[in-house]
């Protein structure tokens, strides 16, 4: 369940640290009723990021299937040894 403050508890900062590394979900803020901002901890903004770039990477890959860019991995190994000298 998402946890929702408003922006006036931002002054108790060492209760809204603990309350963002107690969870890997961000902390909404809200001012006047409304979202204004998110804050989360460092480990759960990293482990965000990570997600979010191998799922980038799995949707490019996809499209490149698709399309039809893609070689054979067997060929592919040919290649890399035979330019390595391995």
């Amino acid at each position: 369940m998402p946890q929702i403050i408003p922006i006036r508890d931002l002054k108790n900062t060492s209760e809204i640290s603990q309350l963002c590394h107690s969870t890997d979900n961000p902390v909404f803020i809200t001012k006047n009723g409304y979202g204004d901002m998110v804050i989360m901890s460092i480990e759960a903004y990293e482990k965000a990021m990570f997600l979010q770039n191998v799922s980038e990477k799995l949707a490019l890959a996809e499209k490149q299937i698709e399309a039809g860019e893609v070689t054979d991995a067997a060929e592919s190994l040919k290649e890399l040894r035979n330019k390595y000298g391995l």
